[in-house]
Order: structure tokens, then C-alpha cells, then sequence
């Protein structure tokens, strides 16, 4: 989705970059302010004001949302210090897919059958893939984050780093809520911008969010329909193809050469031409099915062969990591 390059609140990349459409208005009164001097940000507030209502965000939404906006000092902390640890791919799967989580994304995907069966025949995109994604991303609706969005997009955008980009996201939120699909006060999520069980963007909200039931709005707080329904659009509009799965884990020869591996579109070669080559398979995949190897440990660790599902699941998270979880918790869940 055109992947926002941001960590989320459960440590994935989430959400897509969406452009929001600028109507042509007067220039945007300029107002100095110095970022990261806290008195400077009633200022600031000021001028996203002004920003939102240049770019079509009505006086009421805009009065609601800053109502009680306030400065969000533990997000610019969050957000300076997230640490890079690296960690095997073994050690990550045993820590994001402890036995009790599969156990219990089985539990939900059988007990939800009838809302993830209407998200899946509209979309294309199989059950266990949607209830992988839930479990990951919020376990199951469990995890999804206390902070207020508007406060915390504005301290972002405020702070200076990514001031585009956190601006954009809380341009969406606004129209999110002038779009009456929740109110001010509802609007929560991570410290960094990711919302509901599927912790979209607001961006995302606005590009993937869909309106499961029919009610009319896009809940992807409470409402289950509209989870699943958001979710399996997501992987539907990237290319999810109903066709293919993910991939599965291979064997290789010695002399398999490494300057194959890769997700780029020129190192891709039919599972032919990989079972030539060396590769040994696990599971009967078409010979004309288009594939990419990849070694997310590089040669000390695990090679996996996957399908275009594989990329498009990184649309939604750029780590090879989090869309292998992806795929081994979905098939775990719809294994005897």
C-alpha cells in the first residue's frame, strides 16, 4: 500500500501512504513556531487548524477534534526511541506465536465463521489470512492502543521529524471524523497513529476501511464486520490472489547461487525453474507459478519460497518477519 515507513504500536510497519485531495483556497496564514518548545504548541494547534480547514474540514469537525487536544510528551519519547534489536527469525516466530495465540486464532476464526465468510467471498481473501492479521496486529481487538489520535498526530507533527507525514495522518483522522464514522472522544489508537483491530492508519482508514454490514459507517473499533471487511480489502486492492498461498519453507543445494535470492521483480523464476536449480519443496506447487526465494537470516538460517500473497502481505508490513508469521499462523489455523 504503498507501505507508510512507520512502526506501529505493536512494533509493525502499518498502514498506507494516501494523498489527501487539497481544494484550492487562500494561502494558509504563517505562523512561526519553534518545534519542540513545548509553550510554542498552542501555536502550532493553530496552524493545523488552519491547515484543515484549507483542505476541507468543516469549522464543527475541527472545533470537536482540538476541543481537548493536548501535548503528548511520552509519543515524542516513543517515537525517538525505538530500538533496533535484532533478533533471529526462530526467536521472533516462538515469541509473536506462542502456542496459546494459535490455539486462540483457531478459537476465533471457528467462532466468527459467518462475518469472516461474507468479508472473504466479497474480497477474495481466505478467512485465515484475516483472522492471522486480527491476531498479529491487535490480539484480536485486545490490543489496540489508549492514546488519543488527534492529540498524538499533532505532537508528532509538532516535534518536527515527519512533520508531513504526521500531518497528513492527522489531516485523515480529521476527516475520518467529520465523516461521522466515529466520534472525537472514540477516536484512540497507538502512540504512533495506528487505530482499531486492524491498526490502520488514518490514511489506510481512509484508502482500505470498508463498511461491513451496511450500517453505513467504518468501524474498526467495535464492529467485527467492519474488521474483517477493512482488513480483506486491504489485501484484496494490493493483489491478493485467492489462487496462490503465501509459500512454504525449502531446501536448497550448496551451489545454490545467492544472487537469486530477492523480493525484486527480475529475480522472481517459475517454481520450475526453482525445482531446477536445486530447490527442493515441501508442498506440490504448479510448475508455472511465479516465485521468490528469500533468506530473512541470511545463509545461516531458513529459505523460503513464496508467491506474490507474500508481497502483498508486505505491503501491509515491510518485514519478512511479520509476513512470515503471517503466513505460518494461517496455516496453522485451518491445520487438523
Amino acid at each position: 500500500m504503498g507501505a507508510a515507513v512507520l512502526v506501529g504500536g505493536s512494533g509493525n510497519v502499518i498502514g498506507a501512504e494516501t494523498v489527501l485531495t487539497e481544494l484550492p483556497v487562500a494561502p494558509v496564514p504563517v505562523i512561526d513556531v519553534v518545534p519542540n518548545d513545548e509553550s510554542q504548541f498552542p501555536a502550532y494547534i493553530e496552524k493545523l487548524k488552519a491547515k484543515a480547514l484549507a483542505q476541507g474540514i468543516d469549522q464543527q469537525t475541527i472545533d470537536q477534534a482540538f476541543a481537548n487536544v493536548y501535548f503528548l510528551n511520552r509519543v515524542i519519547q516513543s517515537d525517538q526511541n525505538q530500538l533496533e534489536k535484532k533478533i533471529m527469525l526462530d526467536d521472533y516466530l516462538r515469541r509473536v506465536l506462542p502456542h496459546k495465540k494459535v490455539q486462540r486464532a483457531r478459537q476465533m476464526y471457528h467462532a466468527n465463521q459467518d462475518k469472516l465468510s461474507r468479508a472473504s467471498e466479497r474480497s477474495g481473501v481466505p478467512a485465515n489470512y484475516i483472522v492471522a492479521l486480527w491476531g498479529m496486529e491487535s490480539n484480536f481487538g485486545k490490543m489496540q492502543g489508549k492514546e488519543d489520535i488527534i492529540s498524538a498526530m499533532s505532537t508528532l507533527a509538532f516535534e518536527g521529524r515527519r512533520e508531513a507525514f504526521f500531518t497528513k495522518q492527522l489531516m485523515a483522522a480529521l476527516q475520518i471524523l467529520q465523516q461521522k464514522h466515529i466520534t472525537a472522544d472514540q477516536l484512540k489508537g497507538s502512540w504512533a497513529g495506528a487505530m482499531g483491530q486492524c491498526q490502520f492508519m488514518p490514511t489506510s482508514f481512509i484508502t482500505y476501511g470498508m463498511d461491513g454490514d451496511g450500517d453505513g459507517r467504518i468501524d474498526i473499533w467495535n464492529n467485527l464486520d467492519d474488521v474483517f471487511a477493512s482488513t480483506a480489502n486491504y489485501l484484496a486492492t494490493e493483489g491478493w490472489n485467492n489462487k496462490e498461498s503465501w509459500g512454504q519453507e525449502v531446501r536448497i543445494s550448496k551451489k545454490f547461487n545467492r544472487e537469486w535470492i530477492g523480493l525484486e521483480d527480475e529475480k522472481s523464476k517459475t517454481v520450475g525453474e526453482w525445482k531446477t536449480l536445486g530447490i527442493k519443496l515441501s508442498k506440490k506447487v504448479p510448475t508455472g507459478q511465479r516465485a521468490w526465494i528469500i533468506q530473512p537470516d541470511d545463509a545461516e538460517g531458513r529459505t523460503f519460497l513464496v508467491f506474490n500473497n507474500f508481497r502483498t502481505i508486505m505491503h501491509w508490513n515491510r518485514s519478512t518477519y511479520f509476513a512470515i508469521s503471517i503466513g505460518t499462523l494461517a496455516d496453522k489455523v485451518i491445520q487438523n
